[in-house]
């Protein structure tokens, strides 16, 4: 038994249904149906109408707008090309251009902007002085310089631009077809304040509407430039009216029209909204709707269901498409489809990117292609047939493709054909890749391996490149060519000759690579080794230098460079000679100079022996001399004697010819012994020598012949200057000076003479040091030269300065100095010990 609830818990409407009878209860059940329905279809009438009424006013809204938009496009198209005329009116004005000047510039503006049928320099007297018509326009416009405008064809615009001085335009002229209806612009000219002319722009009505015109708008509206009189000049309108306008909905199509300023003469742009159908489907609405009401529930459901697999099939496909176009747009690779035709159907981003045209602008075009350079027309013509009739190779072709803003690149191009889901050939898949760059580089790398071998051909030395451990020769240039051949033993050879190829470390067979036959670690220094061989087989001096390095191969390698230094090492031998002679015969001439003097030297010991040896014999007659008497006499006598001995053997050290021994030398035997000897001059000339000689001096690794040969030479030269100076007795001084010194962080000796002469004169310091330059008229100009050359193959540095008392010259100092740490080898030389200090034992000898 069922339980009802109280009347009081049910709502208002249950309780006031329940209280109805049958029979009303059906008839509510039969008429609620179908007035939900007649109120449906009321308020579906209503709310379209409703709806339908305010998508007008947005739409006329939107066409006002977008009109007003289309319109300053337009004024901003004709400002700029007006800005561009009054340029080149400036320019003219200035004389900054001639008549073919203007020429070229009116020929590439025509060019870049269609809308631009003809530019012409007009003179005051409406001639013709200058111009250029595109090919497209109208015969009328082809003018010639000279001829004159008539009245007519300026519609009196050229007489209100000389009136007004400003640029005017002049209303849109039509000829027979209203449809080539044309402006101008006259832009006038001035010439010390006078009128001079115009710069007359003719433009296309029809090339404004073109490509001044948005394409947006175009797409939306049918847009047309009309005349004062509302003729059409371009584009197109509707003139067909809606079928059942007497629907609440049905609406005459929406339009606007505004003037086109700068212009202000009749040019007036007006714009339409398309007709949809809008129409057809309201006035078909109320035979459909009860259809539809009875099929509500059942379409809802299938609807539903089938609704739902399509949005799964939509998800699938979007996702699907999303994937390809991320995966064309992320492609470096230009992509271009062709059909059977050769119409392109299909470009992808990169091919846009590369070429500077957009998808609209390439898709639907055929040959010849925006892109192909005019001179390659023929050429690429022929490539496309080829490409339509699939005779392209595999590899690919080259070709010049043309950037919208005129470069040209060199591209590579591969051609497969189109296939689609069925099998069948729709067309030609395309993909374009830029190798401008590739191609740069390898053209630079060609002419970089060019020049490089031409300059190692052009060698004078001798260059090979081989592997280590092998015979075979991986490059050699014509000089190793003309010596060695084309075979790697001369390589080899060479190697050998040189001492310094690596040898593998052959006590341990794991450290070394069985298939190169190298050692697997590193192996030497990368660095360059010389030295100097001689070839018997060429009669030549080589000075081989090797250098390991990583071939194009990755194998190491051995490259050697062979430079012939025979006549290099003959002349260096024959200097060696001559520098030798040079110093002996240096030697000889200053002992020659100071003969006298020693001669002078040697006279007062002899006649010290010659006395003492008469005193004794005279008294040993009278027998008035002791044993003691008689041996302090012959003490004497030994004194002197061993005293000439050492002028002789000093003498003879100096002047004996022998090969440049360095040695380890004390400093302070050196001085002495050139002292010695330049003392003896300076007696005679009766110059007073000053030394002084530090203590504690380090040794010096040189040839101490040679550096006593410099003192000297540079005493003898202070004692002749101070006597040329004609100096008076008390200022007759030579002062030696020997101590230690630091010069750039080097501790050198430094020796230094100081004279109380004349000095060098200005003029003479530069030649001073110059072979066979002397300021003396019987010198030989061989003395400092040598000197200099002597120190500086010493590795020191040789030196001259005047000495000054305020502005009188009173001397003249030379100095050199020798480092303590010298580059110089020790040598063996039989003559070493006549180089030496003499013994107590060579002295009594």
């Amino acid at each position: 038994m069922s339980h009802t609830p109280p009347a009081t818990t049910a709502p208002w409407w249950k309780r006031w249904w329940r209280r109805l009878p049958p029979s009303r209860q059906d008839r509510f059940a039969t008429l609620g149906p179908l007035l939900a329905v007649l109120l449906f279809l009321a308020a579906i009438v209503v709310a379209i109408a409703y709806l339908r009424f305010e998508e007008i006013d947005r739409e006329r809204e939107a066409v006002t707008r977008d009109v007003e938009y289309a319109q300053q496009r337009l004024r901003l198209r004709l400002l700029e090309r007006q800005e561009q005329l009054m340029r080149l009116a400036r320019e003219i004005d200035n004389h900054a251009i001639d008549t073919e000047e203007f020429a070229f510039q009116a020929e590439t503006l025509v060019s870049q902007f269609p809308e631009l049928l003809a530019i012409t320099w007009v003179d005051g007297r409406r001639r013709v002085l200058s111009g250029y018509t595109s090919p497209s326009a109208p015969v009328a416009l082809m003018r010639s310089v000279g001829s004159a405008l008539t009245p007519s064809e300026t519609d009196g615009s050229f007489d209100l631009a000389r009136d007004l001085r400003q640029p005017i335009y002049s209303r849109p002229l039509i000829g027979t077809d209203p449809r080539g209806a044309r402006l101008m612009l006259h832009v006038p000219l001035s010439e010390q304040g006078r009128f001079a002319g115009t710069v007359m722009g003719e433009y296309s009505v029809d090339g404004l509407m073109r490509f001044g015109m948005p394409p947006e708008i175009m797409a939306r509206y049918a847009v047309a430039l009309l005349d004062d009189t509302g003729a059409v000049l371009a584009g197109s309108l509707q003139t067909a009216e809606p079928v059942l306008s007497f629907l609440p909905w049905s609406s005459p199509s929406l339009e606007h029209e505004v003037p086109v300023s700068p212009v202000g003469n009749g040019l007036i742009l007006k714009a339409q909204g398309y007709r949809t159908s809008q129409d057809i489907v309201g006035s078909g609405f109320f035979g459909v709707i009860g259809a539809l009401s009875a099929l509500t529930v059942w379409m809802l459901i299938g609807t539903w269901r089938h609704t739902r697999r399509r949005v799964q099939a939509q998800q699938a496909l979007v996702a699907e498409t999303n994937f390809r176009r991320a995966m064309e747009n992320s492609m470096l690779t230009g992509m271009r489809a062709l059909d059977i035709q050769g119409r392109i159907t299909y470009v992808n981003p990169a091919f846009c990117s590369m070429t500077g045209w957009t998808e609209a602008e390439l898709v639907g075009r055929t040959a010849p292609f925006p892109y192909w350079p005019e001179e390659d027309h023929e050429q690429l013509h022929a490539r496309l047939d080829d490409e339509l009739n699939g005779r392209s190779t595999p590899g690919g072709f080259e070709v010049r493709v043309r950037r919208r803003n005129g470069t040209v690149f060199d591209a590579r191009m591969y051609v497969s054909p189109l296939i689609d889901p069925k099998g069948h050939q729709t067309g030609w898949m395309t993909s374009m890749t830029d190798i401008t760059e590739p191609k740069r580089i390898r053209e630079e790398l060609s002419a970089s391996y060019e020049r490089f071998t031409t300059v190692l051909e052009s060698l004078d030395s001798a260059v090979s490149v081989a592997p280590l451990g092998s015979e075979e020769l991986l490059f050699a240039n014509k000089m190793y060519r003309l010596w060695f051949g084309t075979r790697g033993q001369g390589h080899r050879h060479l190697v050998d000759l040189a001492g310094n190829q690596p040898q593998p470390a052959l006590d341990d067979a794991d450290q070394v690579d069985a298939f190169a036959g190298m050692p697997t670690g590193t192996l030497t220094d990368a660095g360059v080794e010389n030295a100097e061989v001689f070839v018997p087989e060429l009669d030549r001096w080589l000075e081989v230098r090797t250098r390991y390095l990583t071939w194009v191969d990755g194998r190491l390698a051995q490259m050697v460079i062979a430079s012939d230094i025979t006549p290099r090492r003959t002349a260096e031998e024959q200097a060696a000679r001559q520098t030798e002679r040079a110093q002996t015969a240096s030697r000889l001439i200053t002992m020659g100079e100071m003969a006298s003097s020693v001669a002078h030297e040697l006279n007062q010991p002899l006649t010290a022996i010659s006395n003492y040896c008469n005193g004794i014999i005279s008294r040993l007659q009278e027998q008035r001399i002791t044993p003691e008497e008689m041996l302090v006499a012959l003490e004497k006598t030994a004194r002197q004697a061993q005293r000439a001995g050492q002028i002789i053997q000093r003498i003879r050290a100096f002047v004996k010819r022998s090969e440049p021994n360095p040695t380890l030398s004390d400093v302070a035997q050196m001085v002495n012994n050139a002292i010695e000897l330049a003392d003896i001059e300076l007696r005679r000339q009766q110059v007073r020598l000053t030394p002084y000689v530090a203590a504690r001096l380090p040794a010096l690794m040189v040839d101490p012949i040679l550096i006593e040969q410099v003192l000297i030479n540079l005493l003898k030269n202070a004692g002749e200057s101070i006597v040329q100076a004609g100096r008076p007795q008390g200022e007759r001084l030579v002062e030696l000076r020997v101590a230690p010194r630091q010069l750039d962080g080097e501790q050198v000796v430094e020796f230094e003479v100081r004279d109380s002469g004349k000095g060098v004169p200005e003029e003479m310091l530069e030649r001073i040091y110059e072979a066979f330059y002397s300021t003396k008229s019987e010198g030989m100009g061989i003395g400092l030269k040598l000197c200099r050359s002597i120190v500086e193959s010493h590795h020191g540095r040789m030196r001259m300065e005047n000495l000054y008392n305020g502005t009188e010259v009173t001397g003249c100092c030379f100095s050199f100095w020798i480092p303590v740490a010298s580059r110089l080898q020790p040598q063996g030389s039989p003559d070493t010990a006549a180089n030496e200090p003499l013994t107590d034992t060579e002295r009594a000898r």
